[in-house]
């Protein structure tokens, strides 16, 4: 079995756009007519752009192969250009195409994927999800609101969720990190004083940043929460700089968690190494694909730590992430986005009941991306799948940060 073709669709999801402006899924077909679905969550270069990218990597890298060659597939894609280092870009592509090959081997042996990466040892996954506004609320009032946070986290636990995420921390801008507003430290206290009190001992509260703090001030955000018992503060500072992370940890009682924009084993060993970090979260389409993650997470295994399967995508990256979660010891809970334009692409093949997901015993992924629904929503614009602001934190007026990608006028709907 050779791997012969290829096929790229760019789909917007419908506003207010949670999971990101668009989504890149791969469709590989071998010579035996099987075909597989990924998808790759890269997002330092536009669509077309990337296009090209994942086309010249599978041309070099994995037209006629077996699907089966994941190591040698790995090797020449990192050693591309004569590399032999982490790099967003290429990784995003070869991520997707690199999923994309363990749904067609789930489906050519007829079994799911994680049989094939040692077997199932979680039946469920444990879920969480980022609060997003109620029907009643008012999408520009929500994110700095923490009574709608308060109302949208007991919708969740309502449903069987025990963990949910907020980010209300402020601006996350291109100038790197910044020492917080009072306004945005007192804040995050609101929220997290009205979320606790809403939810009680029923959920983990789980507290995002985006890398948007220096040091010091993730440190001085960190203590001002630390009294509602976060499982995690996400990504405190920017991910450029992997020994600071130690620091901020070091300061803190509130487990550190990262990863969304790391890249293959190698950056997830060095935060593991220095103690910065004790929950990694891997995005699958971006950090080198599932067997790479594998060893990513089998790493963290070693340093006693655990593994938190990011999701800001689409609903392959979701499926990718559930095969990786059934098969490895050490996870710790997995990202979930239930809209209905995600299970209308995948058929509702993904449900979250009582805050778990059920494992699927389907082949390959568990899932069938639909095609025709998939291209009917193409992405029009020229803006990139998430973007930082220019402007700096504000300290005078305050800072309010829309969550998920609102529609810009050069979409079309």
């Amino acid at each position: 079995m050779k791997l012969k073709d290829l096929k790229i669709i760019v789909t917007c999801p419908p506003p207010p756009g949670w999971g990101g402006r668009y989504w890149i899924f791969v469709k590989i077909t071998a010579d035996n007519g099987i075909s597989g679905w990924g998808e790759c969550y890269a997002s330092s270069v536009g669509p077309e752009a990337m296009k090209a990218v994942i086309n010249d990597v599978f041309e070099r890298y994995f037209l006629d192969e077996s699907p089966s060659n994941f190591e040698k597939m790995f090797r020449r894609t990192y050693s591309s250009g004569f590399t032999q280092r982490p790099d967003l870009t290429v990784m995003g592509a070869f991520s997707g195409l690199e999923i994309a090959c363990w749904d067609i081997l789930g489906k050519a042996f007829d079994c799911p994927t994680w049989k094939l990466l040692g077997g199932k040892i979680n039946d469920r996954i444990r879920a969480y999800s980022y609060l997003y506004p109620l029907e009643h609320h008012d999408l520009n009032d929500f994110w700095t609101s923490p009574e709608m946070a308060a109302e949208s986290a007991i919708s969740f636990i309502d449903k069987g969720y025990t963990a949910v995420k907020f980010d209300p921390a402020g601006p996350y801008t291109m100038r790197g990190g910044h020492m917080p507003a009072m306004t945005d430290i007192s804040l995050s206290v609101d929220f997290c004083q009205a979320i606790r009190e809403a939810v009680g001992e029923k959920s983990d509260i789980l507290f995002g940043t985006h890398g948007q703090f220096t040091t010091a001030g993730a440190i001085r955000l960190g203590k001002a929460i630390e009294p509602y018992s976060p499982m995690w503060f996400e990504e405190p500072i920017p991910p450029d700089n992997l020994s600071e992370f130690k620091k901020v940890q070091s300061a803190l009682a509130i487990p550190i968690a990262t990863g969304e924009r790391f890249t293959t084993k190698m950056e997830f060993a060095e935060i593991l190494k220095s103690g910065g970090a004790s929950i990694i979260q891997p995005a699958l389409g971006r950090a080198g694909g599932i067997w790479e993650m594998k060893k990513a997470a089998a790493i963290a295994e070693v340093f006693n730590a655990q593994v938190a399967p990011h999701l800001y995508a689409g609903p392959v990256e979701w499926a990718a992430n559930i095969q990786l979660s059934a098969s490895i010891p050490n996870l710790l809970i997995a990202e979930t986005i239930e809209t209905p334009f995600h299970q209308s692409l995948i058929n509702g093949k993904i449900s979250v009941e009582g805050g778990y997901i059920q494992v699927s015993e389907e082949a390959g992924l568990g899932i069938e991306l639909n095609e025709e629904l998939a291209e009917k929503h193409p992405y029009n614009g020229t803006d990139l799948h998430l973007m930082m602001q220019d402007e700096p934190c504000d300290y005078s007026e305050g800072n309010s940060f829309t969550g998920g990608a609102p529609p810009l006028k050069s979409n079309r709907f």
